[in-house]
């Protein structure tokens, strides 16, 4: 911790006993608790009352041991993360598996639900 207190640029978050259905009930348990209207309730309002909240959602969410699927992890957060599925095991990846990651994350195309700058075409013709 003293050796990267000073550091900003990047935010790693690992959960350990986490899921994210406990947490988005538990974040409308609070809001119902607290009496926020349904008007008052948007994607900024949910996320305040997350376990993660003041935590940036992540860019990369790496999902080791080759499985396809999200396993209750930052259902909320994730929507417009890229993922990365890698077949190594959590125990070995290493420096090498991390470096991987980064560079595959580094060739996509963010778009945040957009459509990318080629992919233009809405009339629906080819």
């Amino acid at each position: 911790m003293e050796l990267t207190k000073n550091n900003h640029r990047l935010v790693v978050c690992i959960a350990f006993n986490y899921g994210g259905r406990d947490e988005i009930v538990c974040a409308i348990r609070e809001m119902i608790e607290e009496g926020i209207k349904p008007d008052e309730v948007t994607d900024e309002k949910v996320g305040s009352y997350l376990f993660t909240a003041g935590i940036p959602d992540p860019d990369l969410v790496i999902r080791t041991s080759g499985e396809m699927r999200i396993s209750n992890f930052l259902i909320w957060q994730s929507a417009y993360s890229e993922w990365y599925i890698t077949p190594t095991f959590w125990p070995d990846f290493d420096k090498e598996e991390l470096r991987k990651a980064i560079i595959a994350y580094g060739e996509r195309d963010r778009r945040f639900g957009k459509l990318s700058a080629s992919d233009n075409n809405c009339s629906g013709n080819s």
